[in-house]
């Protein structure tokens, strides 16, 4: 029998150990405050949403119908979704952002069940299992992640940013986007894939920018002070920037296509994007042994999984409306109906005072 190597053994403990042993807790001291941060965080984010749903609802069967942004609820869900994300951008600065972006399958499994509560809808199969994926993919990317020193400072940041491996990922991450955007503008190509991936690689550029503010801001907070470097606001000026484009074609995609679609495809390639973009930028796996890395792998595939499991479950059946918007006709208002015709045998009349419909009858 060969000698097991170090890196090995060690990656082969931490599946026996676990996280609930001192030694692995002394070692990822920092890396689970930054897990902690991110999960609540991320289940914030699903109760706000939650919340923020009971309450249009709740505006729906009101007699008098008021704005969205007069009930106190709503109000109370926006406070927990600036909570949630706050804490979201915090965590970035305590783990790495390979551990810090899968963990968004929290807040898809949160409002998977706590839909249960608020909106009374029921717990199916598919919800179990789905949410038992997400949960031992957590466990496994949790115990597995790459252990990285956490301190970025302004200088490394500025080393990072001149190396060549991410000088040449930024290339020809702004050729594919070119020719995505080519695709989107001139042939007007609409497809999820082509705005999902826009949006996974400025979600790449974004979560690099957010771990660099983030960790400069915590340094500067334990007195080490790093927000007199240019870098701190060239990479500001990145994570707004990226950001705004981000939400731009995200809002399209969620525009043309269902929720229960977009949801997954999204996870799945933000995900993606952030582990490249922090393995590249910040060199997140440098001394990783295969074992955990491929562990940690399998866990996000785990992960996945559950998302799309739970997020297939979830789609919504459309009611029948008998009756179809007019949209701009001569001589209709904009609310006008064209109701079904009982006497006709086309499918419908406009429903003017005079009785044409019945007279053509």
């Amino acid at each position: 029998m060969g000698i097991i190597p170090e890196s090995e053994r060690a990656a082969w403990n931490a599946l026996f150990e676990g996280p609930l042993s001192s030694p692995w807790y002394s070692k990822h001291k920092t890396e689970l405050l930054g897990v902690l941060l991110a999960a609540a965080s991320n289940f914030l984010i699903s109760v706000s949403l939650s919340i923020q749903k009971c309450a249009h609802l709740r505006l729906a069967c009101q007699t008098e119908l008021k704005p969205y942004y007069m009930s106190k609820l709503w109000w109370c869900g926006i406070i927990l979704l600036g909570l949630g994300e706050v804490g979201n951008f915090t965590a970035y600065g305590f783990a790495p952002i390979a551990l810090v972006a899968p963990l968004g399958c929290v807040s898809i499994v949160g409002s998977a069940f706590i839909s249960v509560l608020f909106l009374k809808k029921t717990v199916k199969a598919a919800d179990i299992l789905g949410g038992t994926l997400a949960v031992v993919g957590t466990y496994l990317l949790v115990t597995f992640a790459p252990n990285v020193p956490q301190e970025l400072t302004a200088r490394r940041v500025q080393n990072c940013l001149v190396s060549w491996p991410f000088l040449v990922y930024v290339i020809l991450e702004i050729i594919i986007f070119c020719v995505l955007l080519y695709f989107y503008k001139i042939k007007a190509v609409k497809h999820i894939v082509v705005l999902l991936m826009m949006v996974a690689l400025l979600a790449s550029l974004t979560v690099i920018a957010v771990k660099a503010v983030a960790s400069m801001i915590t340094l500067s907070a334990k007195g080490k002070m790093q927000l007199t470097y240019p870098v701190f606001y060239i990479m500001l000026i990145l994570m707004a920037a990226s950001c705004v484009f981000q939400v731009k074609f995200l809002n399209q995609a969620m525009h043309l296509y269902e929720a229960t679609t977009v949801v997954p495809i999204n996870f799945v390639f933000f995900t993606t994007s952030a582990i490249i973009s922090g393995v590249i930028f910040y060199q997140e796996f440098q001394s990783a042994a295969w074992l955990s890395v491929f562990v940690f792998l399998f866990g996000c595939l785990l992960s996945f999984l559950g998302v799309f499991v739970i997020a297939i479950n979830k789609k919504e059946k459309h009611l029948q409306v008998p009756y179809i918007d007019c949209g701009c006709i001569p001589g209709q208002k904009l609310t006008g109906k064209i109701q079904p015709d009982s006497y006709g045998s086309c499918y419908g009349t406009l429903n003017n005072k005079d009785d044409l419909g019945k007279t053509k009858s």
